[in-house]
């Protein structure tokens, strides 16, 4: 490979928005080099070619994981080959520390490798807004002992991962959960190949075929939407944590948030019109953008919020898809992620801007890191002012579906809508089949864009006649 700046771009199972991300990759000059963990079987015959014609040097490894020496290893092959690494960048969450990682080597202001294990510990991370008064909830490790105190005092309490992704195994805590309840649960993660090793916040995941270690949940008392179908058993799979927390009430929404150096800018706002606390996990079903349950003084007070739970974070770097529920008392938190949100999110922002992406703005965040005055300037005049209204004239609206168990006779894209999407994916087909399972299996996915001033008349019919976007029949069993 000639000398030339290139982006590493590391990869779960094969996929983690690939297409994408090389696609922003090459449209700036730049070479894609691609690391990527074993994808599944059923994906091995044909995931690495794929990742070869759209990269210009890839690296499968032999393991569904990557570890921190496989970074490092593929850095060296790179430099011996006389490759300019410019920075590095993925979406999974699960490998956030591995970018990290690279990006330090590289010189590449980013967070670094503790901050985001902080972030991903959901117990810790809590406990300690709470502290710092931004949180009015707290959190403890479940035990059968806080199960019990819980199920019995009649307040509401949310049951989570301590480290997850995907709303696997996230849901509220009833008077019948029991801890057989989350024994499956964790059973399920431990033996996911996809998601196992996204439940830990330890930096060097077990190899497969190691035992797993004990730990304080279960068994031993995150979307990309590429891989929709259940897995695999993952050998060595770390035990699963699950923490209980008061119940955050209010409306959900999350906060498209890009920090260079030290100042948050806020690129969309996006509330979630429709969300199913189903059992085992929560789906969102559907967003709006911006929001159109929020005024502007109660947007820019989410704005402050926002702001303040960074700094107490000491976020200085990076992109964040920060969830957050609003009611009448205020704002508060449901999760800090630190990457662009799952679905579609990053076209969201697309359509919002009328130009750049959440993860082109990531990416270009990376890579003007150095010399970031050009960038944060374009930045700004992209994102919700301190007052909470957008520069924007356009609004969002997209959906996404989920599969329910069993086998796929028929599924396609409905004809009959009121608005044409600029988005559609069907991640599904004929003959797959769906297991029952704790995580979300994504079935596809629509954006739809429109004028902001516009929106009030389409949205009322456009919200019910999308939920039949995507029409799906099932086999009477499953296969």
């Amino acid at each position: 490979m000639e000398n030339t700046g290139a982006v590493l771009l590391l990869s779960h199972v094969g996929f983690s928005f690939m297409e994408d991300l090389a696609g922003a990759v090459t449209a700036r000059g730049l070479r894609t080099c691609v690391l990527s963990s074993l994808p599944e079987p059923r994906h091995q015959d044909s995931r690495p070619g794929a990742l070869a014609d759209l990269a210009d040097d890839v690296r499968v490894t032999a393991e569904h994981v990557l570890t921190p020496h496989d970074v490092e290893d593929y850095l060296d092959h790179l430099e011996a080959a006389g490759t300019t690494v410019l920075c590095c960048l993925t979406v999974w969450e699960g490998y956030r520390h591995l970018m990290a990682l690279a990006n330090a080597r590289l010189g590449v202001p980013d967070l670094d490798e503790k901050q985001i294990l902080h972030l991903r510990d959901k117990l810790t991370l809590r406990n300690r807004l709470a502290d710092a008064g931004l949180s009015r909830g707290r959190a403890s490790a479940l035990t059968p002992e806080t199960l019990a105190d819980r199920r019995s005092d009649g307040r509401r309490y949310f049951v989570k991962p301590v480290s997850g992704i995907a709303s696997f195994g996230t849901f509220p805590l009833t008077g019948d959960t029991t801890w057989a309840d989350l024994e499956r649960i964790a059973a399920e993660a431990r033996s996911d190949t996809v998601y196992a090793a996204a439940f830990t916040t330890d930096p060097v995941p077990p190899r497969a075929g190691a035992p797993a270690g004990p730990g304080r949940g279960p068994g031993t008392a995150a979307s990309d939407g590429a891989v929709p179908a259940a897995s695999g058993h993952h050998g060595g799979a770390p035990a699963v944590e699950f923490l209980v927390e008061d119940y955050v009430p209010g409306r959900e929404f999350s906060f498209e948030t890009v920090v260079v150096d030290g100042e948050p800018h806020i690129v969309a706002v996006h509330e979630k019109c429709e969300v199913t606390e189903a059992e085992g996990t929560v789906l969102e079903n559907a967003c709006v953008s911006p929001p159109t349950s929020l005024s502007a003084e109660e947007t820019a007070a989410g704005i402050r919020w926002v702001t303040s739970v960074l700094d107490v974070l000491d976020i200085d770097w990076g992109c964040l898809h920060v969830e957050a529920r609003h009611s009448p008392s205020g704002w508060d938190l449901i999760e800090v992620n630190p990457r662009v949100g799952g679905s579609l999110i990053s076209p969201s922002v697309a359509a919002l801007t009328g130009g750049p992406s959440l993860l082109d703005l990531w990416l270009d965040c990376l890579l003007t890191a150095r010399r970031p005055a050009g960038f944060r300037a374009r930045l700004e005049s992209l994102s919700f002012a301190a007052d909470g209204t957008t520069p924007s004239p356009n609004a969002t609206f997209f959906r996404v579906f989920f599969a329910d168990p069993g086998t796929i006779r028929e599924v396609g894209l409905s004809d009959d809508l009121p608005l044409r999407p600029v988005v559609s994916q069907v991640l599904l087909e004929p003959g797959d089949v769906v297991e029952s399972s704790s995580r979300e299996v994504f079935l596809g996915q629509i954006l739809w864009s429109m004028d902001r001033a516009g929106r009030d008349a389409i949205l009322p019919g456009l919200l019910p006649a999308s939920e039949q976007a995507i029409e799906i029949v099932y086999e009477t069993e499953p296969r």
